[in-house]
């Protein structure tokens, strides 16, 4: 396999590790109401295991109410069971056919936890990243060794790697920032 096709595997693996972690910090609860914190919820129904927002229209008509309006009302129950049930930590309230979330207001030990939470997924997620460069740059010693690259090529494949692997976990540090301010503030 060329340099180059290991270079793109590995920038296109990166990113996805970025874009979960984005989505993981997205799940994680700020006090203010976003259709993000319950649209991957799983909820069993029909037989299977679907995500929230493949059941159901989910808005914030208000800054601290997520409001649920399923599809099939009679999935308001599983709904309802399954968002107990997350690590959300809030209690949905039914009405009819629609399903009520409050957001209650975070205390400031609340905020110190979550901003952990949000430290190890980061964490996490550079872990991800290195070993996607271990990975790579094993492939690419596997290429030269077989006489596909030379020593040069090989050096300089290694070094847009480690470029690769720096801007991403840049990327990390900034997103995981803006989640703690966001975390942080009242």
């Amino acid at each position: 396999m060329p340099a180059d096709e290991i270079l793109f595997e590995a920038e296109e693996k990166m990113e996805k590790t970025l874009r979960k972690i984005q989505e993981e910090f997205s799940a994680v609860r700020t006090g203010k109401a976003s259709p993000a914190l319950v649209e991957h919820i799983r909820v069993n129904a029909y037989g299977t295991s679907m995500s929230l927002r493949e059941m159901a229209g989910i808005t914030c008509p208000e800054p601290r109410l997520v409001m649920i309006q399923p599809w099939d009302a009679s999935n308001v129950d599983p709904i309802r069971k399954a968002i107990e049930e997350s690590k959300l930590g809030v209690h949905p309230l039914v009405d009819g056919k629609i399903i009520r979330i409050p957001i209650p207001e975070l205390s400031e030990e609340r905020r110190r936890d979550l901003t952990k939470v949000v430290k190890k997924i980061a964490e996490d997620g550079k872990i991800a990243i290195r070993a996607i460069r271990r990975d790579a740059i094993d492939h690419l010693k596997k290429e030269q060794k077989a006489g596909d690259l030379t020593e040069d090529e090989l050096a300089t494949s290694e070094k847009e790697v480690q470029k690769l692997t720096d801007v991403h976990g840049e990327k990390i540090d900034h997103a995981l920032t803006a989640k703690e301010k966001e975390l942080m503030s009242v």
